[in-house]
C-alpha cells in the first residue's frame, strides 16, 4: 500500500486508505482533509509532486485546484455581502458602469454567482486572461446567450473575472488581494490566487491522464457530446502548468493550495461564519451559500444541476470541484468539510475520486457522533 504521511482521527481511517487506494491504482500523488467543527480530523497526502515521480509531495506541496477555485471567490463576495458593501440583488453594472453594454443591464451579481448570467463562454485567446483589464474589457463588451436569470450554463472561466470585477471596484482589490487580507491570511491557510514567484518550488504540476500528453484541453471534461460550442477557447493541461498562469488572477480556475487550506476556509461556511476564532461573516451570511439560484439542466455541460450563490448544491451539502480531480464538500449540518487536490487528472467520465473520499468521511463522521 502507499506511504501515507500525516494525521487523522483513527475513526476517519478510511480517508486515508482510500487515498493510498488511489496512488496504488496509478495516481501520482494528492492530499485529503476532513475538518469537524473546524478542526482537522484528517490531513494526509502522499505520492509523487513530478510527473516523473522523483519529488515526494511533502506537508508543504500546493496544487492548481482549477474550479474549486470558485468556492474562494465566492466566499469572497460572500463575505462583502454580508458587510452590506455588497447587495447581490444590485446589477453588476451598479459597480461596473462598463458592463452594461449590448443589453447586459440586467445582469444582476446573483445571476453571475449562480451561472445564470448568459456569459458562459471564454472567447478571447488564452493570453488574454493573464491580462486582468483586457479580459475584463472583453467581457464588458461581449452580448449574453441569454435573458439573465432564465437559464444556466456553467461559466468556467468568465465567472471568476465576473465576480472579481466587482469586487475590485468596491474594494479596490483584487480577489487574490482580498482572499489574503481577509481570508487566508487571518487563518493562515495556505491558498493563493495569483501565486509568487517565492512558491513555485512547492508547486505539484497538473499531470495529463494516462495516456493523454499536455494538448489534453478541459473541453474534454464535457459530459455531454460538443456541449461547449467551438466558439470557447480551449485551455489546455500546458497552459494551466505555465508560469503565467500562476502569476495571473482567473479567479475561477487558477487558485493553488492543498486540501489542508481549502477545508480550513470553507470550514467557516459549515460553522456559521466562524472558524478557528477568526469570523469572517455572521451565520445568516454563512448560509446565504445555499439559496437555490437554479435547478435543471445545465446548457454548457448538458446535466442537471443546483446552484446556490457560489456554489453547487448537492443533498443537503454544497461545494464544487476543478477539472482534474480536486472537491470540496460542505456540510454545515455536521459541520464538516472534505477537501482533496491531486496533481493527476483522470478522464471526468471516470473520476469519482472526490465522492469516494467524501463516502469514506460520512463513515468516520457517523462513527464520531455516536
Amino acid at each position: 500500500m502507499a506511504d501515507i504521511q500525516g494525521t487523522y482521527d483513527d475513526l476517519f481511517s478510511a480517508v486515508p486508505n482510500g487515498l493510498a487506494a488511489l496512488l496504488d491504482e496509478g495516481d501520482v500523488g494528492g492530499s485529503v482533509a476532513v475538518f469537524v467543527d473546524g478542526e482537522p480530523v484528517v490531513d494526509v497526502w502522499g505520492g509523487f509532486a513530478d510527473a516523473g515521480r522523483t519529488v515526494p509531495w511533502t506537508r508543504d506541496t500546493i496544487t492548481n485546484v482549477y474550479s474549486t477555485t470558485k468556492t474562494m471567490t465566492a466566499l469572497c463576495a460572500l463575505i462583502l455581502a454580508d458587510r452590506g458593501a455588497l447587495d447581490l440583488d444590485a446589477q453588476v453594472a451598479r459597480y461596473w458602469p462598463e458592463f452594461a453594454a449590448q443589453g447586459k443591464e440586467k445582469v444582476l451579481v446573483r445571476h453571475v454567482l449562480s451561472h445564470t448570467a448568459g456569459l458562459p463562454h471564454w472567447e478571447g485567446p488564452v493570453e488574454e486572461l493573464y491580462d486582468w483589464q483586457a479580459a475584463t474589457a472583453r467581457l464588458a463588451a461581449q452580448p449574453l446567450l441569454w435573458e439573465p436569470g432564465t437559464a444556466a450554463g456553467y461559466h468556467s472561466l468568465t465567472q471568476g473575472f465576473l465576480v472579481g470585477e466587482v469586487l475590485r471596484r468596491i474594494t479596490g482589490r483584487t480577489v487574490g488581494e482580498f482572499l489574503a487580507d481577509e481570508v487566508t491570511g487571518p487563518l493562515g491557510a495556505d491558498f493563493h490566487i495569483g501565486l509568487p514567484a517565492a512558491h513555485d518550488h512547492r508547486v505539484a504540476l497538473t499531470v495529463p491522464p494516462p495516456g493523454r500528453d499536455e494538448d489534453y484541453t478541459a473541453g474534454a471534461a464535457s459530459p455531454g457530446p460538443d456541449a461547449t460550442p467551438a466558439s470557447a477557447t480551449a485551455l489546455r493541461v500546458r497552459d494551466g502548468n505555465s508560469v503565467a498562469w500562476r502569476r495571473a488572477q482567473i479567479p475561477a480556475a487558477s487558485g493553488f493550495g492543498n486540501a489542508r487550506s481549502i477545508a480550513l476556509v470553507q470550514s467557516a461556511l459549515a460553522c456559521g461564519g466562524t472558524v478557528g476564532g477568526v469570523r469572517l461573516l455572521s451565520a445568516a451570511g454563512a448560509a446565504r451559500a445555499t439559496e437555490e439560484q437554479f435547478s435543471g439542466e445545465d446548457r454548457v455541460i448538458g446535466m442537471t444541476q443546483r446552484y446556490g450563490l457560489g456554489y453547487g448544491l448537492f443533498g443537503t451539502g454544497f461545494g464544487w470541484g476543478g477539472w482534474g480531480g480536486s472537491l470540496v464538500m460542505i456540510d454545515p449540518d455536521a459541520r464538516m468539510v472534505v477537501a482533496y487536490a491531486t496533481d493527476q487528472m483522470r478522464e471526468p467520465a471516470q473520476d469519482t475520486r472526490g465522492l469516494g473520499l467524501v463516502m469514506a468521511a460520512y463513515d468516520g463522521l457517523q462513527g464520531l457522533r455516536r
